[in-house]
Order: structure tokens, then sequence, then C-alpha cells
């Protein structure tokens, strides 16, 4: 019988456990593909805890070794080398079939790759990682040129692993394998051509591992995208280090719980999977491991044996106020993508509101809401800003309380930490006061992620989220008026909105186009457990799910009333064609953005737009 995972069901307090025999070391591997600009939080979370209780743990950022490797004269002759192989399979294709305009472009490109072009290439690259490392990043023509490079970097690398696409930003990946169909994982991970992540874990896992020498590796999977460089790692230890044991965690990981104990094909890539959250559960994971011990006592767990697949049925949460801050040491800070260090900290766990209907953010937990004394906020964030000599904080909460964010800017303030931060916020009554965005622009606040999502009140109120357009409209003339650069984040199609509701989004939007000064929008997913799709018939939505697609994580709808899938998508269209000229920046990155704005201390910056000179 499938235990049920419901919130707050099952749930043991967390306490504290000490290793009581010898430490076991430990690798934690962030696999690609991510932008590299700052660690991810959810290694150095780990390493802290796993350390306090006596393992040694090495911590492996392999996406941002990955990109380093990449633009390098190292790897760029490497693909030189690659490229006789891949013109003798093109010459082999056309002798068995007439070739698309497509390939004989590629085949062009890949002749026209010679040692000359290579090599000048290896000096572009090297020179555009200064650029993004240096202070040359704040002359925005020059950052532009380094993106370029970039690019032209991995589409050169594209033309060995063709019909491959490796990109940067690296979302735009295609490794021509669906990522929702389990066996369509299991193919890329042999599939030579156009895996690169094969090549990646040769050059530099491998000899990571071969050095270390770890009796347990953890990888941290927080996107889908990752699933292909994951599966492949795990692939290839388990053929080469047989005995080290894989976990795999992370938000992506747990929200599959209940799909992998049916895969047994791709759970054969590793031993155990960690739900929620993983410190406890990691802990007593390898105290645990070559012990006769029954995992099914380990929280958050599934595990397999002679037996099969298994789903403990314990579920932890953490107390948060007895976690120690994250630990970033051996991560090559240095070699990020930015000229100024940025870290995270996490304040809580959970959303504070959680009543979104359209988000499922809150399946990583199983506890619900949970945040930190404001004292001990504070503390640990002067402890990380004087060990790593780093100014500039992101705090990846789902969403800032507002209560948290009045106290943090006061304290911030009285202790004259003078950082410059990032964090996501919601558009809330409470907030609405010129003291409040006051103490945040003296504190630091330099850039807020916002939950704008639409500008029609009928949809906000379909939506959950109990807001206004006209408090909406106040917070951003607040941010704006008080130097805060805000992102205003929204989509288009959710359930049961009109065209006219989403020309109302334009609207608002334009009319407040001198306050906004960053988008990104998209169109509604219906994902996996979100609310609307627990609640499909009160929303008026009928989905699919397709039987051979294991792995998905949102699913096709029809709706009945308003905007459908497609419909959605050319109102999206119709708003990127449209829209105001001044939100297409040339920066996209939105760490970028917040580096940007600290650096110059305004939130005007015309030079961004394209068109500026």
């Amino acid at each position: 019988m499938r235990t049920d995972y419901s919130k707050g069901q099952n749930i043991q307090p967390h306490t504290h456990c000490s290793s009581q025999e010898s430490g076991k070391k430990v690798m934690l591997i962030f696999p690609p593909d991510w932008y590299p600009s700052k660690p991810y939080l959810s290694l150095p979370t780990l390493t802290a805890f796993l350390r306090r209780a006596g393992h040694s743990v090495v911590q492996k950022d392999v996406n941002l070794e990955m990109y380093d490797w990449f633009f390098s004269e190292n790897c760029l002759q490497f693909i030189l080398e690659k490229v006789p192989k891949q013109l003798d399979r093109l010459n082999k294709l056309s002798g068995e079939q007439r070739l698309t305009d497509e390939v004989k472009k590629l085949r062009q490109a890949l002749r026209e790759c010679t040692q000359p072009y290579i090599t000048n290439l290896a000096k572009k690259a090297e020179s555009a990682k200064d650029i993004v490392r240096l202070q040359e990043f704040y002359n925005v023509d020059k950052l532009e040129y380094a993106m370029n490079v970039f690019h032209e970097v991995m589409c050169t690398i594209s033309l060995v692993y063709a019909p491959a696409r490796i990109c940067m930003p690296p979302m735009e990946t295609d490794l021509t394998y669906k990522l929702f169909i389990s066996s369509e994982i299991l193919a890329a991970v042999d599939d030579s051509q156009v895996n690169v992540y094969r090549d990646v874990y040769n050059h530099i896992l491998r000899p990571f591992i071969e050095e270390e020498k770890p009796d347990v590796i953890g990888i941290s999977i927080a996107l889908s995208q990752q699933l292909f460089s994951s599966m492949t790692f795990c692939s290839m230890i388990k053929e080469q280090f047989p005995d080290i044991h894989i976990t795999i965690g992370g938000n992506t990981v747990t929200r599959l719980r209940d799909v992998l104990p049916e895969t047994p094909s791709l759970f054969s890539l590793f031993d155990s999977v960690i739900m929620y959250e993983g410190e406890t559960a990691f802990l007593q994971l390898i105290n645990a491991i070559g012990k006769d011990r029954d995992l099914s006592t380990i929280p958050n767990l599934i595990y397999k044996d002679s037996a099969g697949i298994h789903t403990s049925t314990v579920v932890t949460a953490e107390d948060m106020s007895t976690l120690p801050p994250p630990d970033f040491d051996g991560l090559p800070l240095d070699k990020y993508f930015v000229p100024d260090k940025i870290l995270s900290y996490l304040s809580t766990r959970g959303c504070y509101w959680g009543k979104c209907a359209f988000c499922d953010h809150g399946e990583g937990y199983t506890a619900g809401y949970r945040a930190k004394n404001i004292d001990q906020i504070i503390e640990e964030i002067n402890y990380l800003k004087n060990r790593y000599q780093v100014n500039h904080f992101h705090f990846p909460d789902e969403s800032y309380p507002p209560s948290l964010f009045k106290k943090l800017t006061k304290k911030l303030i009285e202790s004259d930490l003078q950082i410059s931060w990032s964090t996501h916020l919601r558009f809330e009554e409470s907030l609405l006061n010129s003291k409040v965005w006051e103490d945040a622009r003296s504190s630091g606040c330099r850039f807020l992620h916002m939950g704008f999502e639409t500008g029609s009140e009928r949809v906000l109120r379909l939506m959950g989220k109990s807001t206004t357009t006209e408090q909406i409209q106040q917070s951003l003339e607040f941010s704006s008026s008080h130097g805060v650069w805000n992102h205003v984040m929204g989509f288009f199609g959710f359930p049961g909105e009109t065209y006219e509701d989403a020309k109302s989004s334009m609207k608002f939007l334009e009319d407040n186009r001198e306050h906004v000064h960053s988008i990104g929008f998209g169109t509604f997913d219906l994902t996996k457990y979100s609310p609307v799709m627990k609640n499909a018939e009160k929303f008026g939505v009928t989905y699919t799910k397709n039987s051979d697609w294991d792995l998905a994580l949102d699913y096709y709808f029809t709706v009945k009333d308003g905007l459908g899938i497609e419909d959605a998508g050319q109102v999206l269209e119709e708003f990127e064609q449209s829209h105001h000229r001044g939100w297409d920046l040339r920066i996209y990155i939105r760490e970028y953005l917040f580096l940007y704005v600290a650096h110059y201390g305004t939130n005007k910056l015309p030079s961004l737009q394209f068109g500026f000179r």
C-alpha cells in the first residue's frame, strides 16, 4: 500500500543526529544545466549539516566547472578533435539518404571549424570569462560582447553533438530526447553522439571521484532539465565505481516521488532517493550504509533491496532554528561568472501565503511554513559576509513574509551590515507605507522578484492571490521611487481568464511602465500538484495523462471557459510584439541586473535597454 504523503501527515520532528561511528566521505554534486552566477544553496546547506555531524564532505558544482571548461582552449581543442568524426558520420548519412538543407549547413560549418578559428575563439572565450569576472562587467557593451562570445562558443560546441543543441543560457539546451519519458532519458544516457554530459563526466567528474574516493555521492536535482546530466553521471559512476552509494534528491525528485518506485529501469542507475527536506534523512542514510539496518525507518527515503523498491512511511521536517548556516567551503567562489560574489541564504521554508491556485512550490516541504528568528538571521548573514568576504546576497525564500521583511530591513540598518540584497516578494497591503520602502532601500534591498501574475481583478480572485491592482500599482510606485528594481512576473492562460482579462494585464503594465523595470512572462502550466490540478472540475479544467509520459510534471489540458493553451500562446506572442520596448534589455540574467543596480545605486539604467548608445 502506497503511503499518503499529504502535508503534515506522519511528520516526525527533527532531532539532532550525531555520527556515532567514524565519519564517511561524502561527495555532493550540483549537475548541469543552470546559469553559473552563484552557488545553488542545496549543496552548502547539506554540507554544513553533515560536517557538523562529523562527516567529511566535498562539494562539486559540476555545472560551474562545465561552463568554465567549455569556455577554455582545452575544451575547444577537444571539440576540434571531434570534428572529423562528425563529418564522417554526415558523409555516411549522405550516402544513405538525401541530406536536408539543415544538415548541409551543419557540414559546411564543420568544415569551417579550423585550427585558426578555434585558436581565435579560445582567446575570445577566455577574454569573455575575464569580463564577467572583473569590473569590466559593469561596462554593458563589454558584457554584451562577452555574452555573444559565449553564444558563439556554444554554437561551435553544438556542431559536434548535432542534432543536439548545447546552449547558453542553458534552459534552451536540447538533446533531442524527451525529458518526460523515462525510456527516452535512458536512451539519451547511452547516446554518445548527442550526450555532451558523457564528455563532461570524463573530463570533470571522473577525475574528481578518483581523487576523492567518496563512500557516498549525493546529486541535487532542482530542475527537470538536469535529469539528462544527472542520470548520465549516475550511469557512468555505477559502471566505473559500483561500490559507491548514489542518492538523488531535490525539488524535481520530490515531485517524482510517486513515479520513481514504478520505474525500476531508471532506478537501476542509483541506489536511493531522498524526498522533501534532506538534512536528517541524508545523515541517517549515510550512517546506515554498510550497516545491517532497516532502511524503512529512515525518513523521506525511497530505497531498493533484493525484494524491490520501497518507500519509507516516515516523513521528517527540519526545525530551522537548529540548522547551521550554509557552508560554502570547497566551492571555487572566484570562478562563478560574476565580478562580485553573490551568496544565497534562506530564512524560511515553505510559503507563508500558500494559497495561490497555480503554484505547487510547497511540494518540496511537508510541514508548511517555518522561519528562523530575526536575530539568528542577522547573525548568520553577518557570519557569511565576513567568512566569505561577500557583500551581495540573494534570499531565495518562496515569498518573503511582510512582517519578517520589515524586521529584516530594520535589523540590517541597525547592524550596519552594508550589504546589497535581493529577494522574492508578494504585493501586500501591509507594505504600502513609504517608511517600509525607505528602510528597504537603506538596508541594501536593490532588486525584488514580484509575483504580479495578472492585471485582472477577476482573475486575481480566481487565483487566490488576495491582492488588488491598486495595491500592485502602489507597490510598484513605492519600489520605483525608492530606487529598488522590480522584476514583475506574470502569465497568460489561467483557467477562466478571457482575452479581455489578458488585455487588462497588458494595459495595466503599459499604464505603469514608468514604474516597472523588467518583466518575465509566460503561459499557465497545469502542474502535477497544483491546487488547480487537484480541483480540476472546480476550475473547469479537463486534463490528459499520457501513460507513456511517466515523468511528466505538467499536463495538456482544455478549459471550459476562457483561453486555452494555444490561445494563451498567441496572447503571449502578441504581448511580446507590442509591449513597452524599455523592457527589452540587453542583459536578461536577473543576477546581472541585481549587480548593476547595486553597483550604480539606481534603478534608472537606460544603458541596459536596446537602442541606447
